[in-house]
């Protein structure tokens, strides 16, 4: 009985740490890699239309949505983080 409960309980963190790491991770990772070119399409449209004030506007706020976007990846990542150190006790 002792030896079951203990592979049971070695076999849960490995199979949370390959979630973590072939899976969440990565979806993380793409998603800040969107958001980055989100803002630097926005850049780019705001910096190539200075004559054009609705392109413009077009552009700061793909700007401001890519930095949103940056922030709450940021954030998943890192309440992920924490609740992986605190529950968990992985490592990283």
């Amino acid at each position: 009985m002792a030896l079951l409960s203990s592979t049971a309980q070695g076999a849960a963190p490995s199979v949370i740490d390959k979630i973590k790491s072939d899976i969440v991770q990565p979806i993380i990772y793409l998603l800040i890699a969107v958001a980055v070119g989100y803002f630097l399409f926005g850049l780019m449209e705001f910096v190539r239309n200075q004559d054009n004030d609705e392109a413009q506007t077009d552009g700061k706020r793909h700007m401001l949505w890519g930095i949103i976007g940056l922030a709450i990846m940021f954030s998943v990542y890192g309440i992920l983080s924490l609740i992986n150190n605190t529950v968990g006790g992985l490592t990283s």
